[in-house]
């Protein structure tokens, strides 16, 4: 497996997290999907699971608070393909299943956080009102 690692661009930042796999859902007012090498996404928010259908797709709402998130057990040993955190407070998580995860930013809330811990690690948070806070490790490139 790679090293988990962040790279800033103009409008995101990439956040390598290719090949990790889902090893656990958990659920409480907030829906964390846990991954490989002690990464972890946080969804606190109302956020969009894309599901592949056959030929189509479906959107989901899925709502964390409510605790209204079982489509959300799709994702359960889905490797990551691509991660990307949006400056705009917005978050993308597609995997290899078909599903693509996405959530905005709230106008009052967190919407969401990624965290890679142990050395190097880092943390990215939208924030209220659309912005991102970002605690990089030292493997940060820009």
């Amino acid at each position: 497996m790679s090293e988990t690692s962040l790279a800033e661009h103009e409008d995101r930042w990439i956040m390598n997290l290719r090949g990790l796999a889902v090893t656990q859902i958990s659920v409480g007012y907030h829906l964390f999907l846990h991954l490989d090498s002690d990464a972890r996404v946080d969804l606190g928010c109302p956020f969009k699971l894309t599901q592949a259908l056959g030929e189509g797709r479906q959107d989901v709402l899925l709502d964390p608070g409510k605790q209204d998130v079982a489509a959300a057990l799709e994702l359960f040993g889905a490797k990551v393909l691509s991660a990307v955190a949006f400056k705009t407070g917005s978050l993308r998580l597609v995997f290899d299943n078909g599903c693509h995860l996405t959530s905005r930013a709230d106008p009052s809330f967190e919407a969401w956080e990624v965290e890679v811990l142990g050395p190097g690690g880092w943390r990215i948070v939208s924030t209220p009102g659309g912005k991102l806070a970002v605690w990089p490790g030292p493997s940060t490139t820009s």
